[in-house]
């Protein structure tokens, strides 16, 4: 073969070379600047200001809206609960089913069931056994911080953000736009008050609805408090609501006997 034919290969050759170095060149460039765009949509929706959406102002009376809730039988919950007292934390998740006259507590810790409290009637039966104030906090706190609208023989403050339901011993303060509660106390028989802060309200979608293609808000209670602080002394029972269902009385006269 000649000088000259040999020469002609290499130069085809080494042009076949650049243009596939060519080629791998913008495709490495492409697929930079792909990632880079992708990383800064990512870091724009990151730094968005995120919308969180509150509940509308009621468009019921307090009336209205009382009635509503005591045709409720029962709610259950499932909890995530922190109880604390002084430096000591004690954490787990809980279920929870209450009505007026019973309670019943689940307490797991690493999916194992670590305690259990019912109450029937003011029975009181646990396991492990609770002393005087985690009784308190866990069946008075809970029951009447759920059941808030289940007080009696009250009286109605109207301030200027706020409905205050009084009676000998409970108050509860309830936001004047939402109707939901923000704030209870109550005065136990033995002179110790309990203290419940309310927060976070969340839009209560039921179960059956969650996967649905549009879903629907419960009708009875659209809207909960998800974050429930209840204190008694120097005990502290942190509660996150994770999920709220109700249950509806057939009979809603026989409950107001």
């Amino acid at each position: 073969m000649s000088r000259k034919s040999l020469n002609i290969s290499k130069t085809r050759s080494q042009n076949s070379e650049s243009r596939i170095q060519n080629k791998r060149q913008k495709t490495t460039n492409l697929l930079f600047w792909l990632l880079a765009s992708i990383f800064c949509i990512l870091l724009l929706s990151s730094c968005a200001p995120k919308i969180v959406e509150r509940p509308a102002p009621a468009r019921i009376t307090l009336n209205d809206l009382l009635a509503r809730l005591n045709t409720i039988q029962s709610v259950e919950a499932v909890l995530a609960i922190d109880y604390e007292k002084g430096d000591s934390v004690m954490s787990g998740d809980g279920f929870l089913n209450v009505s007026d006259d019973s309670l019943n507590l689940r307490i797991y810790y690493l999916g194992f069931l670590a305690g259990e409290v019912n109450e029937e009637h003011g029975v009181v039966k646990s396991k492990p056994k609770l002393d005087k104030n985690k009784s308190a906090i866990l069946i008075d706190g809970l029951k009447n911080s759920f059941l808030w609208w289940n007080i009696k023989d009250y009286t109605v403050q109207e301030r200027d953000d706020t409905y205050v339901l009084k009676n000998y011993s409970r108050t509860i303060v309830l936001s004047k736009e939402t109707l939901l509660p923000v704030q209870q106390t109550i005065e136990l028989d033995n002179g110790n008050q309990l203290n419940i802060h309310y927060e976070e309200p969340v839009k209560n979608i039921p179960k059956s609805e969650i996967k649905a293609p549009q879903p629907q808000q419960d009708t009875l209670v659209p809207w909960y408090q998800s974050r429930l602080t209840i204190q008694l002394k120097k005990h502290l029972v942190k509660v996150k609501v994770k999920s709220y269902t109700i249950a509806k009385a057939k009979d809603p006269e026989v409950r107001s006997q």
